[in-house]
């Protein structure tokens, strides 16, 4: 069930990243009924039935809270994954 979220999320980030960090491969998992992507060994993107998410420092969240962003939740009743913005590209971080 969770192998076209890892085709999406895969062809996602190769047309969007033009030239990653050779230093940083990059790797794609299954997550939870999603995919997830990792760039050496950490992740920092999922893509799950929720939605699209992904992993930012703090101020990054702040800002995206700020313009309307709403904290992760992969499913009902699920606690509340704090480090992660999902529809992050739907708000726009201040300059």
């Amino acid at each position: 069930m969770a192998e076209p979220w890892l085709r999406d999320l895969q062809s996602l980030l190769e047309r969007t990243l033009s030239s990653p960090d050779p230093g940083a491969a990059l790797e794609y998992r299954h997550f939870f009924s999603g995919a997830a992507a990792y760039a050496g060994g950490k992740i920092f993107m999922s893509l799950t039935p929720a939605g699209l998410a992904l992993k930012l420092p703090a101020e990054a969240r702040v800002q995206l809270m700020e313009a309307g962003a709403k904290p992760l939740r992969y499913f009902p009743k699920a606690p509340l994954k704090k480090e992660y913005v999902p529809g992050a590209g739907k708000a726009r971080l201040r300059r």
